[in-house]
């Protein structure tokens, strides 16, 4: 199963501070970013590489080169990707970015997803990277991602969540296993309201207070 755990020290203990119900906004929002960046390095290892020789003013230095990084194309579930895909363009700078916004809806108890603004640049042979900092039913993000897919077919498909659950990672890969899945965590409860404990709260709202 193509589920990478980004379990870098400092990966994990930016996580504490963000679970820390006491951490403020600000604080928060700084977190998410220093996340996107760690996760965007740690990402980068599975890109294809290839050795080269560069003259250095002195002679010649063997290095390598990741491919694919023109080809990086990164789309933020508003909003609450917004601090975390700060964070991965520190990794991948020459990336573009789409834009999927999504609300959560319920009915007779049962969760589902309305997608009312999709932006997106040429998605065709692209390495897509679907940000979205919790991963929790997995519907939100499989709608996101099915959205993508209906404009192009990427290279490759990757999702960023700082905190995934089983069933999340399940109902993406059952549906695109294709995918390739990155979190600092796994979570394994779900609460009644599709929320992930002990997860971090609402991502979204902690960021932007409110």
């Amino acid at each position: 199963m193509p589920v990478y755990i980004i379990d870098h020290p400092y990966a994990q203990h930016v996580l504490t501070k963000l679970r820390d119900k006491n951490t403020n906004s600000l604080e928060f929002r700084k977190g998410l970013v220093k996340l996107g960046r760690i996760m965007g390095y740690e990402i980068a290892k599975r890109f294809p590489r290839r050795e080269v020789v560069v003259q250095t003013p002195l002679g010649e230095a063997r290095g390598l080169v990741l491919e694919d990084l023109d080809k990086v194309v990164i789309v933020e579930v508003l909003r609450a990707a917004m601090p975390l895909v700060e964070g991965l363009l520190k990794a991948f700078p020459e990336a573009k970015i789409g834009v999927i916004a999504a609300r959560r809806r319920e009915e007779g108890g049962a969760i589902g997803v309305d997608v009312y603004y999709v932006r997106l640049p040429e998605v065709e042979g692209s390495v897509v990277l679907m940000a979205d900092p919790m991963l929790a039913t997995g519907v939100t993000m499989a709608s996101a991602i099915r959205e993508v897919l209906g404009r192009g077919s990427p290279k490759r498909l990757m999702v960023a969540s700082v905190i995934a659950t089983p069933m999340g990672v399940e109902r993406v890969l059952s549906t695109y296993p294709q995918a390739e899945i990155y979190a600092v965590a796994i979570d394994e409860v779900l609460n009644k309201n599709g929320f992930i404990v002990p997860g971090l709260g609402d991502a979204g709202d902690r960021a932007f207070g409110s």
